[in-house]
């Protein structure tokens, strides 16, 4: 598990929150009721776009994908996006577009679909009461979710990779959040007419996500750039069957920054956190070390003392391990960060 002992920590604290309040199994048994009555997708189908850059024209710079803009750690513009693609999958035949049914509040409505934790004073190591004054936990999903309504319609130049449209009410007063609009992975586009959310067609090119990812509570879990992260190596293991199956797929800089808009050490903390939640694998590989006999290949973890030696760089390679969605995300993740903080503070002891 990435991160610091102060991190960790940190999102310790907020799963065991999210945990004590019953924000995530609640949520989870909504969605699980939109599954169970709806359609019952066998897999949840992402196009590529959203995380992935399209090939730019020649000469041209690739415009970073949408998922850039939505990788705040505590933002749930992503999740809310995901979730809303899985609503649709429930209710939507193939190729059938975007039309709103639910409200943002009520027995059936979205915030019954997310799970947000208190907030948390620092200065008095404690939650914020939810008797409190407009803190109460449906007050306090109202608003994230209305955050991340005006967080994904804030995407790209001038709003082409909005993905929700958010109209304003009829007095003209305030934004109609009731009647947003969710547009494709790709985003509003920029002509007239809105590119509205359609459910992919069975031979559309499309990243599957299991539905374990929504009703056992990893939407609610994951961070966004861990999600972003799952979605890049997902798409690869899809566009790569073969490779993937043989010795793992694999990201270098480049294409990890130019396509899928990663920084090096939030993919890097990503695809650890990932492989100790059973999400990913990492395939043993070997690596080709320059010594004074020339290049060759040894055991990644092993080393020559006795040589000059020159490692040439290669990405670790991963598997995935979809099955691993299967387990109870916020007890699976609890138990890691337990893990982790507990290494984390053998080694800070050890410093002193």
């Amino acid at each position: 598990m990435a991160g610091d002992l102060a991190a960790v920590e940190r999102r310790h604290r907020r799963l065991k929150r999210l945990k004590d309040s019953q924000e995530v199994e609640k949520a989870n048994a909504a969605l699980q009721l939109a599954w169970n009555s709806g359609l019952k997708p066998s897999a949840i189908r992402l196009r590529p776009e959203l995380v992935s850059s399209a090939r730019p024209v020649p000469a041209a710079e690739p415009a970073p994908p949408p998922v850039t803009r939505l990788l705040n750690p505590r933002g749930i513009a992503l999740r809310f996006y995901l979730i809303a693609v899985f609503e649709a999958h429930c209710r939507l035949a193939p190729g059938k577009r975007w039309a709103g049914t639910r409200r943002l509040q009520g027995l059936q409505g979205w915030t019954n679909f997310v799970a947000v934790d208190a907030a948390f004073s620092s200065e008095t190591g404690t939650y914020l009461r939810e008797t409190k004054q407009e803190r109460d936990a449906e007050t306090s999903r109202l608003r994230q979710l209305q955050g991340a309504l005006r967080t994904l319609e804030d995407v790209g130049v001038k709003r082409v990779q909005a993905l929700v449209e958010v109209p304003k009410k009829a007095n003209g007063r305030g934004r109609d959040y009731e009647d947003f609009r969710l547009m494709g992975e790709s985003g509003r586009g920029p002509l007239h007419t809105p590119n509205l959310y359609s459910v992919p067609w069975p031979g559309d090119d499309a990243i599957a996500i299991p539905p374990d990812f929504f009703l056992r509570g990893w939407a609610h879990v994951l961070s966004p750039a861990e999600m972003a992260t799952w979605l890049a190596l997902q798409e690869l293991s899809q566009t790569y069957p073969a490779r993937h199956e043989e010795s793992g797929v694999y990201l270098y800089a480049k294409r990890r920054k130019e396509q899928f808009g990663l920084l090096r050490d939030s993919y890097e903390d990503s695809c650890n956190t990932l492989e100790a939640l059973g999400l990913i694998r990492e395939v043993p590989q070997t690596r080709v070390v320059v010594t004074d006999k020339g290049p060759v290949e040894v055991s990644v973890g092993t080393s020559d003392s006795t040589s000059k030696l020159s490692f040439l760089y290669k990405p670790c390679r991963y598997q995935m391990v979809n099955e691993g969605f299967a387990a109870d995300a916020l007890d699976k993740t609890m138990k890691e960060l337990i893990i982790r903080k507990h290494a984390l503070e053998r080694r800070q002891k050890n410093r002193e």
